[in-house]
């Protein structure tokens, strides 16, 4: 066992994600070419199970409490390349080749606006 946030971690090749209290874990959705942050969203155990095994990518809905594929409505698909897990397995970044937009806005990603330091948003992305 090894130290990660000042918590032994466990080295092993068991994958064995860590889900909260409410049976979510956090993914880090990522353009697989580039590495820019598209999206972060969460997976329960059934999205990430059906995300392994389909390589269409799943993420659980918060505020609609239920599964959704991505792209299922929107045509902006996400094909999985890999997932990578953190030291403690408590969260996850999911590598996609992203078809359309990530973001609902239209946008490629969802991280579009940088903070200024002064209160205000900052569009980098139109």
């Amino acid at each position: 066992m090894a130290s990660c946030g000042g918590k032994a971690t466990d080295e092993t090749d068991v994958f064995t994600p860590r889900f909260d209290a409410s049976g979510l874990i956090v993914a880090v959705t990522t353009d697989a070419e580039t590495g820019q942050i598209l999206m972060v969203a969460y997976m329960n155990e059934e999205a990430l199970k059906r995300t392994l095994e389909t390589k269409d990518v799943w993420y659980w809905s918060r505020s609609r409490q239920k599964l959704w594929r991505k792209g299922e409505t929107s045509g902006h698909t996400q094909k999985l390349r890999e997932i990578l897990v953190d030291c403690d397995q408590d969260a996850l970044e999911v590598r996609v080749d992203q078809t359309g937009a990530a973001c609902h806005t239209g946008r490629r990603s969802c991280f579009y606006r940088r903070a200024d330091g002064r209160g205000k948003l900052v569009f980098v992305d139109p």
